[in-house]
């Protein structure tokens, strides 16, 4: 088992990454900004080292300040949480270099998925349903002729990433020149790359994932499915398991077939298989993320699994402790995810936290690393908490979230409490009639999936 972790992240996913290795008795290493220097994933984690200033360009995203800490602080291994480096293969090929465990997928993994383009095709050839789309498009008259063969609407995406960036619907061939070019500069400005491929664009699907791990041994197990269909332009607001559209059966099935793919590149550690499933509830491969994900709660309520764990003890060469191909899921789940920022314009709302206080007794979770008098930075991601709740079914769940958010208090900055109280008294969400569309309902100017 590893001594100690370096954490190379920030916030609330550093803070839950620390709580794991305490239980685990492993020691950890906080690294941080200039501007998180009072954060509690710092206060709380063994040691601590300042890496740079507030940009995460100078901070989070500088592998060699990183690699640096883990060196002076005799750190073996690294966790690298979401986004930042997460899913960087450079950045996992380098802690192997410096003898360091990475916590996560092989890089050869993480570089396969990261091409969105050939993670659709791999999994194409490994009996993964996928979209009708194209390869990397060259030329506008190449992006034209292929999207008349697939059928508008289509949808430009980056190859190199995703999260909504680099991503336009096209709807006819007048909108698909300008179109095209946007999603390629945006493309370039996330991701350094202004590669896009064409997919057929389903206008009002669900978003449905599947959680999986794997180990060195061989074994991939896959944690049943949730439900990310409540999105803002592409980004996920709301989250449950399991999901009111997947029954045993489709569960079963794509779920072996899953596990058959990714036994088949072996695939490591933990990851998430996203879907988008039509109206006929057919369920298409649209990405892997490998990674822990955000929305990781909901599994682990419904599981009982501890899944930050599971990812270290897997890095250390651990089996994985888990009986089978898959486990069952128990009650229902439900993840809000509470952003600081305006819940009707979605305008970014960083500043000081006057008064916090979280909601909880039975059944309630609430993954934070805010508190009162705290600063949210406007250099980073505007997720300030989640606030997970667990029934005996999704109508108890449902019910349980509502006097959460009511008992959630956050004082001196907006939040997205207020949207989120919307959605559950929606009567289409309660009946779980909704799409990725489901959000327009609430803003004028359209802001769902």
């Amino acid at each position: 088992m590893f001594r100690k972790i370096l954490i190379a992240n920030r916030g609330e996913i550093a803070l839950r990454v620390i709580c794991a290795c305490k239980e685990l008795g492993i020691r950890t290493v906080a690294v941080y900004s200039e501007a998180d220097r009072y954060s509690l994933h710092v206060r709380f984690a063994d040691e601590a080292v300042c890496i740079g200033p507030a940009r995460s360009s100078e901070s989070y995203l500088n592998v060699a300040a990183i690699i640096s800490a883990a060196e002076i602080t005799g750190a073996d291994a690294i966790h690298p949480g979401y986004g930042f480096l997460a899913e960087n293969p450079k950045f996992a090929e380098v802690c192997e270099t410096c003898r360091l465990t990475f916590i996560g997928p092989l890089p050869e993994s993480i570089r396969l998925m990261g091409d969105k383009n050939a993670a659709r095709k791999r999994m194409a050839e490994l009996g993964l349903p996928v979209l009708p789309g194209t390869e990397v498009i060259g030329t506008e008259a190449e992006a034209l002729k292929a999207a008349d063969q697939i059928g508008y609407p289509v949808m430009v995406k980056a190859a190199a990433g995703g999260g909504g960036r680099g991503m336009r619907i096209v709807r006819s061939p007048d909108e698909l020149p300008s179109l095209l070019q946007t999603a390629q500069n945006e493309a370039e400005a996330s991701f350094g790359s202004s590669n896009v491929y064409l997919e057929k664009y389903i206008a009002s699907p669900r978003h449905i994932e599947f959680q999986v791990l794997g180990d060195s041994h061989g074994k991939v197990v896959h944690l049943g499915e949730r439900e990310c269909t409540i999105q803002r332009r592409h980004q996920k607001v709301l989250e449950e398991s399991p999901s009111t559209q997947v029954g045993a059966e489709l569960r079963r099935e794509v779920g072996s077939k899953v596990i058959r793919a990714l036994k088949a590149i072996g695939y490591r550690n933990a990851g998430t298989v996203e879907f988008l499933m039509d109206e006929n509830r057919k369920l298409y491969f649209l990405e892997m993320n490998t990674r822990i994900q955000v929305e990781h709660p909901v599994t682990e309520m419904v599981t009982g699994l501890d899944l930050v764990k599971l990812q270290i003890l897997v890095a250390a060469g651990q089996a994985l402790p888990i009986e089978g191909d898959a486990i069952g899921l128990r009650g229902h789940a439900i993840e809000c995810r509470i952003c600081a920022e305006d819940a009707e314009s979605f305008k970014p709302s960083a500043g000081k936290i006057t008064g916090f206080h979280v909601p909880g007794g039975t059944g309630v979770r609430v993954d934070t690393a805010a508190y009162a008098e705290s600063i949210v930075p406007p250099y980073y991601d505007s997720l300030i908490a989640k606030l997970i709740v667990h029934g005996k079914d999704r109508e108890e769940a449902i019910e349980r979230m509502k006097r959460a958010l009511e008992m959630f208090i956050i004082e001196g900055i907006s939040t997205s409490i207020p949207l989120h109280e919307k959605i559950l008294a929606d009567p289409d969400f309660r009946a779980g009639k909704f799409s990725t569309q489901f959000l327009n309902r609430f803003s004028p100017n359209g802001t769902g999936g």
